[in-house]
């Protein structure tokens, strides 16, 4: 079964809402929601984004008495390959944490960084934890894996990666509406010439980005011109070196879509060099809302990561499978996190 998250009106917010309304990062929301000690955050950063929660109708419930209940299991395992070279695994780990006190669990990670050696430790002593209520396996990129046969017979759910066979519930982000709605979003300004600069191809995520930028052109009967597209590599570098390149074309793109903001940034300066400015003479779109997206000049449309949320669900996801033990594998789900656009000042209509 696929579900994906609600985006009628009515729908509950979720802190990536906040962020986005706050024009703020979900790492910020979940420091200020969570009231957390030692956090460098001003205090107009502070009250700006309990203003918006509070306006959005968001509130995150809290523990005020017995956090952790006693008598039966209530830790959560959070394994991850790699936690400490990119921010999104770490706003992850952020909602995952938030989900589990709420429901009077604690968070354990584990960081292996792909080593077999200290997979297999952490696995076995997971395993022999008297209070191990369940596994949330993780990856720094979205991919296909083998699950490891200790944690096949634990309560498991995969998070930003899945297995063959569905035999696991997974959280994903969905991409290729990710990537579908930046592109949609540009034609809807009258733009019909649209660059597209991707990450690594061989990625999932640059996959899926790039399959939903090819669905949106179908959607509005646009051809697809491969001449504007180019493979980077996701650092600002290529999308400086690739926008030179889609600039000198004979019929240059309006508009160019970077399949992360670190390229978009790299576009932005391109263009810049070539004297053209942003956004009223090419629009630039990012991908993944990193902080550094508010703060360029002028401010870039992007589209958000739901790094947050994603966490939050594994862990919804995974409770929902300990209560109800009885349920067949067959009923694994996997839910795709939607990831919205967030409305700056890089583009520009035509």
């Amino acid at each position: 079964m696929t579900s994906s998250a609600p985006s009628s009106p009515s729908r509950r917010p979720t802190m990536t809402d906040v962020a986005k309304a706050a024009q703020v990062s979900q790492s910020t929301v979940s420091m200020v929601l969570n009231n957390m000690p030692g956090a460098r955050l001003s205090e107009a950063t502070r009250a700006k984004v309990l203003k918006v929660a509070q306006e959005l109708g968001y509130s995150l419930s809290r523990r005020v008495e017995a956090p952790v209940l006693q008598g039966r299991p209530n830790l959560i395992a959070y394994l991850t390959d790699e936690l400490s070279t990119s921010p999104h695994p770490v706003v992850s780990v952020d909602g995952a944490r938030d989900a589990a006190w709420e429901h009077d669990c604690l968070l354990t990670v584990m960081v292996t960084r792909s080593n077999p050696e200290q997979t297999a430790a952490a696995i076995g002593s997971l395993a022999r934890h008297p209070d191990l209520l369940g596994v949330i396996y993780s990856t720094i990129f979205t991919r296909d894996v083998e699950v490891p046969p200790v944690l096949q017979s634990l309560p498991l759910v995969l998070l930003n990666c899945h297995a063959p066979g569905k035999r696991f519930s997974s959280v994903l982000p969905g991409e290729v509406g990710g990537g579908q709605a930046a592109t949609e979003y540009l034609i809807a300004q009258g733009h019909q010439r649209i660059g597209f600069i991707n990450g690594e191809s061989w990625q999932e995520a640059a996959e899926d980005r790039f399959k939903g930028y090819r669905r949106a052109l179908a959607t509005a009967d646009l051809p697809f011109d491969a001449a504007l597209v180019r493979n980077g590599d996701w650092m600002s570098g290529s999308g400086y070196e690739h926008t030179l390149s889609l600039m000198k074309e004979q019929r240059p793109p309006t508009a160019i879509f970077c399949a992360n903001d670190l390229m978009a940034l790299g576009a932005m300066e391109a263009l810049r060099q070539l004297g053209l400015r942003v956004p009223e003479e090419v629009s630039v779109m990012g991908y993944d809302d990193q902080e550094i997206s508010r703060h360029t000049h002028p401010p870039l449309t992007t589209v958000v990561l739901p790094n947050y949320e994603m966490g939050r669900a594994a862990v919804e996801l995974l409770l929902r499978q300990v209560e109800r033990p009885q349920e067949s594998p067959a009923r694994r789900q996997l839910v795709k996190i939607d990831c919205p656009l967030v409305l700056r000042e890089t583009v520009s209509g035509r």
